[in-house]
């Protein structure tokens, strides 16, 4: 109902009713459910009034009600403007621009870079629907201009501008370089004629284009777009045909590249719309800028994947793709990919280099081979080792050792032009990654790398370093990789050619060459400065040199050398092997990851458990002679030399009952007890019965070196044990009694006699061994020099902590004043002190030491 009905008296209420029936509308009816919330507002200010209007009649209400209507008569005729999304946009524009040059009257760099961005991400939006804004080429014109005055300004100038305006200037410098060139022509333009160039956006903008609306896309499953010629092409997310013709390649790949890194980018896309620039490309620089970005794109996958290591599928092509690019390279050697040069900024016309000209395209041939091997190396990890698809993963490191050979004959060729002034850092990395695919494999299946690596290139070319038709030997390969890079390089890849030449010489059994080399870098005094990959690579090396003392026979060496690796119980994780969780480690997960990712993949692996046999058995060769002999002298100091294997035996001996062995440490300690018994014959056949053993090349040689070292450290331990109880003894009995000639018996009781661990005599006139009976110790006498032993060493280390205490002060604990006597009961102190010294203060119970802050210091 409306006011006018609303504000007459009770007899005009049924007429209005009627008539308000009669005339009632949806639209109405809409129209006053609307405004009842006004309504209900207007009724409550209605019943505030005083008395007096509330006494007034219908007369005066009518009046009331019709100024009322009159207002909304008035409101109803009142035009209101509508602007389009243009408009709109176009005021937004203009008030950022209004902001930019407020901040150029007052220098505020900040600002204008602030708004400057904003500015880019408004047009942005209005370039994908129509041209360019005059007013925005007017702006960055005037912007570049400005720039330039200010810098010109501040280098004459003595007045420097502040912190905060000197970032924003020099972020400007590399935004409006980076943004005007897309929008050049325009710029010109303008330049050339201000006033006519916005003279003709207001002429432009007086008579209205009428636009034609076009029919929306309709996408379909399986179907692509055709246009009115049949000729089927791709459709673009605004419904537009997408053309890739090879003069728009240098444009969609600068969109692709500034693209990079932001978020919600379609990489998969990019990757798509690169394959198929690639296919329209026609000259050799496209081809060249095309793979150089795809490949990169590629390798962006990696970062946005879960998985976190490239899909075989992806590696694959980034391989093949690198492929293509070093043979264009090959082909073309007026053009040239280096890390130094220019990118190209004119995306509408290509370089036209002049004959005998070299063109530099940035990129890293270096780079992305070292990340293809990376990428390989993580997707081995991540590959269960024990399935086929480890085997078929591995099959690829042939192709990746094809392009690493191509590469590193490509950065030799780049020495060789000295315009180019390539730094030698690119060729050491490029024969360290070769180096590193060599070094721990054995010759032959290097041999079968080499050859269908050198197939595989071209026939035309030739390396300096190796020589095709050079010496086809293994270990002279090696040789020369790591003597170049010795000469040429520094620190860490020089250290780690060293170990790998090492590691190389101690696979194949040269063990005293390998000896001498580590010995001689010293690097076991310096590895600790090293990153944590070459502290692996040493953790490896120095384990492959103690097998190959194992291999040799040199059974203390080989013990000595594997001490530190094994002793400490962490061999997965010093070897890169694997991740030792400890029950009560305060490992973080980021460097959990961290451990994760730096582990080695498979088919490196050193065995642990052939490892662990070797390190255990080795240690039971030098430690039950030792215990024989402490046992029967106690005079002698006791020694350790393997604490791991003195605890695994103290542990084995408590057991109650012993069952038949079952793993390498069962058997190693029932073959140390049957050889401590004297039992060698059982020790070796427990030895021998370890299937790991058939892991080693010579595995029957292997065994029968452990059978005679057992039959030489059982002799030695049973004349350890025996000796005191014998007079002479006949070498004819020992030689049958431990199945050894009579010469190799005389041999071992001369070696002991010289060495001072048997006190006998060796009479070769009748072939026996003469003992010298010594002063016997009772049981209570080696008791009492053991005692003797430790008071002794305990007085010598309370000596050693009073001397740290003390700081090495002599007279710690003497008086000032000469001898101090007894002192009494609350008396004048000692007698033998001097009566003249009265400062001292006296205490109760007689004078005492108090020592001050030096005492103080050593009754903590």
């Amino acid at each position: 109902m409306s006011r006018f009905f609303a504000g007459g008296d009770s007899s005009s209420e049924s007429s209005s009713s009627d008539e308000e029936d009669l005339y009632s509308d949806p639209e109405a009816q809409k129209v006053d459910e609307e405004s009842e919330e006004d309504s209900d507002e207007e009724e409550e200010v209605e019943e505030s009034t005083s008395d007096e209007e509330d006494g007034k009649g219908g007369v005066s209400k009518f009046l009331k009600q019709n100024q009322e209507s009159s207002e909304e008569s008035e409101d109803e005729d009142r035009v209101t403007v509508v602007k389009s999304a243009k408009d709109k946009r176009l005021e937004e524009l203009e008030g950022v621009v209004k902001l930019i040059d407020n901040a150029r009257r007052i220098n505020d760099w900040s600002t204008i870079s602030t708004e400057f961005d904003k500015l880019n991400r408004q047009i942005v939006k209005m370039v994908a629907q129509e041209k360019v804004p005059k007013i925005y080429v007017k702006t960055i014109a005037e912007l570049e201009d400005f720039m330039n005055d200010t810098i010109a300004t501040q280098k004459v100038s003595t007045k420097k501008l502040n912190a905060t305006n000197a970032r924003g200037l020099n972020a400007m410098k590399q935004k409006i370089k980076r943004n005007n060139r897309d929008y050049i022509t325009e710029i010109e333009k303008y330049r050339l004629d201000k006033e006519d160039y916005m003279m003709s956006e207001e002429e432009e903008e007086v008579q209205p284009v009428e636009k034609v609306k076009k029919p929306k896309a309709v996408y379909t499953d399986g179907v692509d777009a055709a246009d009115d010629s049949g000729v089927w092409g791709i459709v673009g997310h605004d419904g537009k045909a997408l053309q890739y013709t090879p003069e728009s390649i240098l444009k969609n790949l600068r969109s692709i590249v500034e693209s990079r890194g932001k978020k919600n980018t379609d990489r998969a896309e990019q990757i798509r719309i690169m394959e198929r620039l690639l296919a329209v490309a026609t000259t050799p620089y496209q081809n060249i800028r095309v793979l150089l970005t795809l490949i990169s794109t590629r390798f962006d996958l990696t970062t946005s994947s879960s998985t976190n290591y490239m899909s075989q599928e992806q590696w694959k092509s980034a391989e093949h793709e690198f492929g293509t690019l070093l043979g264009i390279l090959e082909d073309n050697r007026n053009l040239v990919v280096v890390e130094n040069a220019e990118e190209w900024e004119d995306v509408e016309k290509p370089p036209q280099p002049a004959a005998g000209e070299l063109l530099k395209i940035p990129g890293s041939i270096v780079s992305i081979a070292e990340r293809l091997d990376d990428e390989l190396t993580r997707s081995l990890q991540h590959v269960d080792p024990h399935t086929a698809e480890y085997i078929e993963r591995l099959s690829d490191e042939q192709a990746l050792y094809n392009n690493i050979l191509r590469a590193l004959l490509y950065v030799e060729n780049l020495q060789t032009i000295e315009q180019l002034d390539t730094p030698q850092d690119a060729a050491n990395r490029m024969v360290m990654r070769r180096l590193e695919h060599v070094y721990f494999k054995p010759s032959q299946v290097v041999s079968i790398l080499e050859e269908t690596a050198w197939k595989a290139v071209p026939a035309e070319l030739d390396s300096k370093i190796t020589p095709r038709n050079g010496p086809q030997d293994i270990a002279t390969l090696v040789q020369v990789l790591s003597t170049y890079l010795f000469k040429n390089s520094v620190d860490i890849i020089r250290a780690r050619a060293y170990l790998c030449q090492v590691y190389y010489f101690a696979l194949h059994d040269q063990y005293y060459r390998a000896r001498d080399m580590l010995l001689m870098s010293h690097l076991q005094e310096t590895i600790a400065n090293f990153n944590i990959s070459t502290q692996i690579l040493f953790n490896r090396t120095l384990v492959q040199v103690g097998l190959c003392a194992f291999r040799a026979s040199l059974v203390y060496e080989a013990q000595n050398t594997l001490q530190e690796i094994c002793g400490s119980g962490r061999q997965k994780e010093l070897l890169a092997q694997g991740v030792q969780l400890q029950r009560y480690s305060l490992v973080t997960p980021e460097q959990e990851k961290l451990e994760r990712q730096r582990q080695l993949p498979f088919h490196m692996h050193i065995n642990l458990d052939l490892l662990e046999c070797v390190y255990l058995t080795c240690s039971m060769l030098l430690e039950v002679p030792l215990l024989a002999q402490t046992g029967s002298s106690p005079e002698i100091k006791k020694r350790v030399i393997s604490k791991t294997y003195r605890r695994l035996l103290e542990f084995h001996e408590r057991q109650i009952f012993t069952g038949p062995p079952e793993n390498t440490r069962d058997h190693v300690m029932q073959a140390s007890r049957a050889l401590a018994a004297g039992e060698w014959k059982k020790a070796a056949d427990l030895i021998c019965s370890i299937k790991v053993w058939e892991l080693m090349a010579n595995s029957e040689q292997i065994k029968k070196m452990l059978s005679e070292q057992i039959q030489e450290e059982g002799l030695r331990t049973y004349l350890f044990t025996y000796a005191p109880f014998y007079d002479t003894l006949s070498v004819n009995t020992l030689a049958s009694m431990f199945d050894l000639t009579e010469r190799k018996v005389a041999a071992v009781v001369s070696k002991m006699i010289s060495h001072e661990e048997l006190a006998a005599a060796l009479d070769q006139v009748n072939s026996a061994i003469i003992f010298r009976k010594g002063v016997e110790l009772s049981r209570l006498q080696s008791l009492a020099l053991t005692l003797s032993d430790k008071a002794s060493g305990l007085i010598e280390s309370n000596e050693r902590v009073l001397e740290q205490r003390t700081q090495g002060t002599a007279n710690a604990f003497e008086r000032q004043g000469g001898q101090g006597g007894r002192g009494g009961r609350g008396g004048r102190g000692g007698r033998g002190g001097q009566r003249g010294d009265r400062g001292g203060s006296r205490t109760r119970g007689g004078q005492q030491f108090g020592g001050g802050a030096l005492g103080g210091a050593i009754k903590v």
